[in-house]
């Protein structure tokens, strides 16, 4: 049997290639095989699998519109990107939906990305403290500290008791202090919208929204819940 020794032309087999503007970057000779492991490990939801920038249905003008133009922004110009997003916005306006196509964005150019729905990531944290589990909390933190672009869902979600609180500050500030690019999304904001709603600050401390603060582009969304104009049948069931 002959072995192929053809190498690439671009990066020689090293796997990156130098471009003028970015810099380096993952050459695209080994795109169609990378791109499946990476959009394998990048753990997106199922129900978000078919989330996209072309499948993001907004009007000009709107705030939507302007969210996806940054998310699209973010995409074409990584990895020369120094902040990431914070998209905040009540349930149904997109959030989720342009947090998935960045990643899908990033996985497309051969970079790596992980989807986590926090409260999901803490509960597998939990987890990892049994002793008859096979992981561990470092197994399941390597991955969330390492991968080039990271989406935590639903930031501000968990009740902020004293443990949530120090494994937020670890996650997010070991990405900082490596320059990682996170993407956040939160129902929260920073201004309460009634005197007895919850500002993102209360739930996740000062000192980590400072850290967003430095991490990231605020996005405020807002607009009707989608999931409210899906036009669903519904069947009126009753007995005979």
């Amino acid at each position: 049997m002959t072995e192929n020794t053809e190498v690439c032309e671009e990066c020689f087999g090293t796997g990156t290639k130098v471009d003028p503007l970015k810099g380096a970057i993952p050459c695209p000779c080994g795109r169609p095989e990378r791109f499946k492991k990476l959009l394998a490990a990048a753990r997106i939801p199922r129900r978000y699998a078919d989330c996209s920038f072309n499948s993001f249905k907004t009007q000009p003008g709107t705030s939507q519109d302007h969210a996806l133009l940054l998310a699209q922004s973010l995409v074409n110009e990584y990895p020369a990107v120094e902040r990431g997003l914070l998209f905040m916005g009540p349930a149904g306006v997109g959030k989720t939906h342009l947090a998935v196509a960045i990643i899908r964005g990033l996985i497309d150019k051969g970079f790596a990305g992980i989807f986590s729905e926090f409260g999901a990531l803490l509960k597998q944290i939990q987890d990892s403290y049994n002793p008859i589990s096979k992981s561990s909390e470092l197994k399941v933190l390597a991955p969330i500290y390492q991968t080039d672009v990271l989406v935590l869902d639903e930031l501000g979600a968990t009740v902020p008791t004293d443990w949530v609180r120090d494994t937020m500050y670890q996650i997010i500030n070991k990405r900082y202090n490596d320059n990682k690019l996170t993407i956040f999304t939160t129902n929260y904001f920073d201004d309460a919208q009634s005197e007895k709603e919850k500002v993102l600050e209360d739930r996740i401390t000062t000192k980590l929204r400072s850290r967003l603060y430095e991490m990231c582009t605020k996005v405020v969304m807002d607009g009707e819940d989608y999931r409210r104009h899906m036009g669903l049948r519904t069947f009126d069931v009753r007995r005979k």
